[in-house]
């Protein structure tokens, strides 16, 4: 546990933050080494940060950006996607009568013959 009053600790409400490994207990890591106890506080400054960007953080930043609510969306499809939108759109606005539905459902069928 931190020393209250040490030179090299600023008390907090654990009892204190060390700010530098001077003075640390030497501790055996995972490997078998001995190193010393004892983080910086502050930033965590890393220089060996991964140099290529990650599916996740591509992800986070289209998901989670601002948005001009203001600005207009303009979409621009293909010819050929044009073409299917406006066959959507002519399937889904048709106009339905009972006279096109009887005949669809007393429509005759025919069968070819079985080879």
């Amino acid at each position: 546990m931190a020393e209250i009053g040490a030179e090299n600790k600023i008390s907090g409400v654990f009892g204190g933050v060390e700010l530098n490994g001077n003075g640390g207990n030497p501790v055996e890591n995972a490997n078998g080494g001995i190193g010393i106890e004892g983080i910086e506080a502050g930033t965590i400054r890393n220089s060996a940060l991964p140099a290529k960007t990650g599916f996740w953080t591509k992800f986070k930043a289209f998901w989670l950006q601002e948005i001009d609510w203001n600005k207009e969306i303009k979409v621009e499809l293909t010819p050929y996607q044009q073409k299917v939108e406006d066959e959507i759109n002519e399937f889904l606005h048709q106009e339905i009568t009972w006279e096109k539905v009887h005949d669809f459902l007393f429509q005759e069928v025919t069968f070819g013959k079985r080879k």
